[in-house]
């Protein structure tokens, strides 16, 4: 079907409603709902803030919870260790490795808050056996490398902890390779001597390597070093909208070719153009001054902050991307790269939810989407786990072959 006809009789079927059909509900729930990219760690800190706990209101400060999960049927994906890229003297290292660690610290006090309900999955068999007992599958993955600058040998420590998942660099270049958004432009012409030695690494542990952020120099060397598929956990289509963020319909091409996996960003600013108003931006500064990072905004002082947000939202109204326009680069994903090959990973809590998705539980919509777009059953099921756990197995497969 082509991409503007199914986009039409999304609209026109009026998949935009909230709720999703009865049928196509019963296929979401029976399906294994995993995403590749959520940022939740970085509210466990947060003062007050529990999974257990329903946090709607919040809005966009909180997209993922236990009771969200449950209305959204999302049953579980990558919890991400995530780490600004800071400075790369030894200070700046030795603070990047002791964050992440503490990130890392943080996902498995979690789990064990909430072992009832959640389970640490280092397989693709550990996923089918959690998900199947009715619990949240719980992976662990790295956005950007930083962490291990200061000591890439922390890696095996990572792994005996559970990571499963590494991108390679966020928005600037790293000790390991080149971002796609860095303003000095490349560093390294893809991949550092420490960034191929990273690949080689993760290949013998058994760790999917994550080209997202990272600039095409890396992608297409990652593509050709690996000996293992490769994913993109939260990533868009260039040929919709033209980012440095987002990749291009040959190398999607060549991503499949490898056996790799696209997981599909919804991250407004990387769907549409959404020009910046600096007024708002000055007033969201003051704001955050004022506050703190939200990342460490106490539960209690939230209600007061959005109030004021608020204000500035209504004073500065700004363009947001929309769930038509999210589907409109799944569906071209899926055309070019084809079902085998493409998986969501929304960046939850980090920025991702476009207006009519705004948390995880509108996720019945993906699902309602793609069947009316013609995706049968069995391609959902792919599409919201199956590649992603054929990937898993394959890096893994590919680390005993070489022990």
């Amino acid at each position: 079907m082509a991409l503007a006809s199914a986009l039409a009789m999304i609209c026109s079927d009026g998949v935009a409603a909230k709720e999703a059909t009865a049928d196509a509900r019963r296929i979401h729930e029976e399906a294994m709902v995993l995403d590749t990219h959520l940022d939740t760690p970085a509210n466990f800190r947060r003062p007050g803030w529990s999974i257990a706990d329903n946090h709607e209101h919040e809005g966009d400060l909180s997209q993922v919870d236990l009771p969200r999960m449950k209305a959204g049927g999302l049953d579980g994906g990558f919890w991400v260790i995530y780490t600004a890229q800071g400075a790369r003297d030894d200070a700046g290292k030795r603070a990047a490795r002791d964050h992440g660690l503490d990130r890392l610290v943080s996902i498995h006090k979690m789990l064990a808050a909430n072992a009832d309900e959640m389970e640490l999955a280092l397989t693709a068999d550990d996923a089918e056996r959690i998900a199947s007992a009715g619990k949240r599958v719980s992976f662990i993955s790295m956005e950007n490398a930083a962490p291990l600058a200061s000591d890439p040998t922390l890696l095996t420590a990572y792994h005996r902890l559970g990571l499963r998942m590494m991108g390679v660099t966020h928005v600037r270049n790293n000790d390991f390779g080149d971002s796609s958004t860095d303003p000095a432009g490349p560093e390294w012409k893809g991949l550092s001597p420490a960034g191929r030695a990273l690949v080689e690494q993760a290949n013998r542990l058994g760790i999917v390597l994550d080209a997202s952020h990272a600039s095409d120099a890396v992608f297409d060397q990652l593509l050709a070093l690996s000996k293992a598929p490769i994913v993109l956990s939260h990533t868009s289509a260039d040929a919709i909208y033209d980012h440095p963020r987002n990749i291009d319909d040959a190398r999607l091409r060549q991503l499949a070719a490898k056996g790799g996996v696209i997981h599909v960003n919804a991250f407004g600013g990387y769907l549409v153009n959404i020009t910046k108003i600096p007024e708002r931006e000055a007033a969201m500064d003051a704001l955050a001054e004022k506050y703190g990072p939200e990342s460490q905004l106490p539960v209690a002082r939230v209600p007061a902050y959005l109030a004021e947000r608020r204000v500035i939202e209504e004073r500065f109204p700004m363009k947001r991307a929309t769930f038509d326009d999210y589907m409109r680069h799944l569906l071209h994903i899926l055309k070019v790269a084809g079902v085998d090959h493409v998986g969501i990973g929304a960046d939850w809590d980090g920025g991702g939810g476009v207006a009519g998705m705004e948390d995880v539980s509108a996720l019945p919509r993906i699902t309602e989407a793609l069947l009316t777009a013609g995706y049968t059953e069995q391609e959902v099921r792919k599409i919201w786990s199956g590649n992603l756990l054929r990937v898993i197995r394959e890096a893994q497969a590919v680390a005993s072959a070489r022990r």
